[in-house]
């Protein structure tokens, strides 16, 4: 099977790319529809709304940290095992980093690189007309991307859509929807984006409210008729990443949530076993493991019952006296001294490493990284090069005295400078990887 694609896209963040996508997927799967779904560029919270949506895990696809065959392979992949691929995009359309042509983590780099067309989603509260100017001027912009039709959002009134269709069917745009606004489509936030899926127990009354709205307010029909076959180079199935171990202990509950499952799945395609454990359960690392991983997540709303998990505190202990633990952002987080909470409260971590952070004195730190491997660790070899990210609000109010794991760049290629640590078989950072170069 190999399915035929297309983008949703918007001018902005904020347009309502996930209500729009989310309700597609809703919609479609009710049809019957064997759908799939993708997320532009670094993030963790969308892919599993997708995946609630579609009942198949959501894949990355980032055309800045991602090699062009590794791109190819996971696109080709999700293609091939579904009838239509939906791809929401990330920020507005053309927004990246400046970069080689293709590699600039755009939505547009997708669009061109996989041949698919656009839905752009137009936020058109607080305008009419000049919603067409907007049409216009992505359009035009690179001839390599193609808006197949639009779909409007937030719309006030019937004479409110008659007024911005018009406008824009007088480009040639088609308009495949109209959205009315309604507070009860917008899903609730926090300060890494959205509230996440899995804590949501009303996921199924929201994805089938949001189906109802695709059913009533977009023209499924003609959607679907937009999509574009899928094409790719042939793939690559190299992992993004080696597998830090031949068994891998991963930390997975709601304080440890943030992995890329194109990380897992590359690491199970080289051969490795993934075991889970859940610090917030008070359990240690699996004994029978051979390399523990401590992803992402938000361990700032767990830290009272993080610091009471004795049991987890010994045994990852135990663990790292002799085999590689490594910590992503708030894995990082949990393996210092000390978290301090948004109320100021401090908590003791595990303390395999000697720092400290503090989310009450909170700063975003947000962009692309490229990082060089200071050493051989869980990430790859001394001298390797990775590409990620960071996204977090926690400040480092204590930088210990490990070694330092890593040195960052930005995507501009701006020296950052020394980050994370390293101590024996411990290592930490906020740096989240996404693939090596």
């Amino acid at each position: 099977m190999t399915a035929r694609g297309l983008i949703v896209a918007a001018p902005r963040s904020g347009s309502g790319k996930t209500t729009v996508t989310l309700g597609l997927l809703a919609a479609l799967k009710r049809r019957g529809i064997a759908v799939r779904a993708a997320k532009a560029g670094p993030d963790y919270i969308d892919p599993a709304f997708h995946a609630a949506a579609t009942g198949v895990a959501g894949i990355n696809l980032d055309s800045w940290a991602m090699p062009p065959a590794l791109l190819d392979a996971l696109g080709r992949n999700a293609a091939e095992t579904g009838e239509l691929l939906i791809v929401e995009g990330v920020m507005g359309l053309f927004d990246g980093v400046p970069g080689s042509p293709g590699r600039t983590g755009t939505t547009a780099d997708l669009a061109t690189r996989f041949g698919l067309p656009v839905l752009l989603v137009l936020d058109v509260a607080g305008q009419s007309q000049t919603a067409a100017a907007v049409v216009r001027g992505l359009a035009s912009h690179d001839p390599g991307v193609r808006i197949a039709g639009v779909v409007l959002n937030r719309v006030g009134s019937e004479r409110h859509r008659v007024l911005v269709e018009g406008a824009i069917d007088a480009l040639g745009v088609p308009v495949l929807g109209a959205v009315p606004r309604d507070a009860d489509l917008t899903l609730p936030e926090r300060h890494l984006g959205l509230v996440q899926a899995d804590e949501h127990a009303d996921l199924s009354a929201r994805l089938d409210r949001l189906a109802d709205m695709a059913q009533r307010h977009l023209d499924l029909d003609r959607i679907v008729a937009c999509a574009a076959p899928f094409t790719t180079a042939a793939p690559d199935h190299s992992s993004a990443l080696p597998p830090p171990g031949q068994r891998i202990a991963l930390a997975a509950d709601a304080a440890f949530t943030f992995v890329y499952p194109h990380l897992l799945d590359g690491w199970r395609r080289a051969g490795a076993e993934i075991v889970t454990f859940s610090p917030l359960a008070d359990e240690p690392p699996p004994e029978k493991c051979d390399a523990c991983w401590l992803p992402g997540g938000y361990p700032e709303l767990h830290a009272g019952a993080l610091e009471n998990a004795h049991r987890f505190h010994q045994g990852l202990r135990r663990f790292g006296a002799n085999r590689p633990v490594h910590g992503e952002c708030g894995g990082y987080m949990v393996l210092g001294e000390g978290l301090e909470d948004s109320q100021g409260g401090r908590h003791a971590m595990t303390g395999l490493l000697g720092h400290a952070t503090s989310f009450a004195r909170h700063k975003l730190h947000l962009g692309y990284r490229e990082a060089r491997l200071l050493d051989d660790s869980p990430l790859g070899p001394a001298g390797g090069t990775i590409r990620g990210h960071e996204f977090h609000y926690a400040t480092l109010v204590a930088p210990g005295n490990d070694e330092r794991f890593l040195d960052l760049t930005d995507a501009q290629g701006q020296p950052l400078g020394g980050a994370g640590g390293r101590r024996g078989h411990v290592t930490g950072t906020f740096f989240h990887a996404i693939a090596r170069v």
